[in-house]
């Protein structure tokens, strides 16, 4: 068997506007050292990022019979990044019908992560 080789991950940490330039040394899936953070969320943030980054999914999805031919919605928290694709093609398939309120939940569990889709604009009928 063959010995698994260090890595070096290097990013910004999006977590506050500082954007501290992290550095995050792995082996395998094992996390050996971080760098580069000047606070706690940043470990944190580090830590997540290399072992199960997520991200808010914001997108629209079309109306049917609406003032405007969209909504825009988005997850209520971050869903894992690999879930992306699936969930943006799940919500290009649907068809809304107004009226639509800020707020509104569209979909109860997006792709199978327990988040659902919140509506982020007011859409009336035409």
């Amino acid at each position: 068997m063959g010995e698994e080789k260090e890595e070096t991950l290097k990013f910004t940490c999006i977590v506050c506007p500082i954007g501290c330039e992290l550095i995050v040394k792995k082996v395998g899936a094992k996390i050996i050292d971080i760098k580069g953070y000047k606070c706690p969320k940043g470990k944190e943030y580090a830590i997540q990022e290399v072992t199960n980054p997520q991200r808010i999914l914001m997108t629209v999805v079309k109306v049917k019979g609406g003032s405007l031919p969209t909504v825009s919605v988005k997850t209520a928290k971050p869903i894992p990044k690999a879930k992306l694709l699936e969930a943006v093609k799940y919500l290009s398939k649907l068809e809304l019908k107004p009226p639509i309120k800020i707020g509104d939940v569209i979909v109860d569990d997006i792709v199978g992560t327990g988040v659902p889709i919140v509506a982020t604009r007011n859409v009336n009928g035409e």
